[in-house]
């Protein structure tokens, strides 16, 4: 793996565009070995990040597997567990999920592991749709500071943080090579 780099702007990249393919790679061969192939599987994205990254596991699995896995998507703004006090005038977003998770090991995609907070909101809002045969969570990024009890079962990168930074997951962005990188919130 290349050294980290850091940008002009102080950032530094922690997994380039070949780093992450690879990363995708790997998840999706974990999560066809610990699940006995992708029949049965669904994978469900965190909007936003977690959405691009589900669909890029998901042509991963078709290659590897030779089977289509279902991808949904959920928002989890009104799950939040701060929701009345930090979003006055929150943005909602749509959840997507057009398939019985009943019948699926749901595997819910995020792009970066922080708190667990976003996880647990995710987990509230498919159990909206039903009652999966199990969830499990890939994150591209874990990056620690945990407050709640969840771990990811596939991790791209796990990269030591101070609370103080801001991990950029950038996907699919007009121009700009796909990359990680970490800076000094503002």
């Amino acid at each position: 793996m290349a050294a980290e780099n850091h940008d002009g702007a102080g950032a530094r990249c922690v997994l380039d565009e070949q780093e992450i393919t690879r990363a995708l790679r790997r998840m999706a061969g974990e999560i066809a070995e610990r699940n006995r192939g992708a029949a049965g599987v669904a994978l469900v994205g965190v909007r936003r990040g977690g959405v691009p990254l589900a669909y890029r596991l998901r042509a991963l699995l078709r290659e590897a597997e030779q089977l289509d896995v279902p991808v949904g998507a959920v928002d989890i703004t009104l799950y939040r567990d701060d929701a009345a006090t930090a979003l006055p005038a929150p943005h909602i977003g749509r959840s997507d999920i057009h398939f019985p998770v009943e019948d699926h090991v749901i595997v819910l995609v995020d792009d970066v592991l922080f708190t667990g907070r976003t996880t647990r909101a995710a987990i509230d809002a498919i159990m909206d749709y039903g009652r999966p045969r199990a969830i499990q969570l890939a994150a591209l990024i874990d990056r620690g500071h945990r407050e709640l009890p969840i771990h990811a079962d596939y991790v791209g990168k796990a990269v030591e943080t101070r609370r103080d930074e801001r991990v950029d997951v950038r996907l699919d962005q007009e121009g700009a090579a796909d990359a990680v990188l970490v800076s000094v919130a503002r």
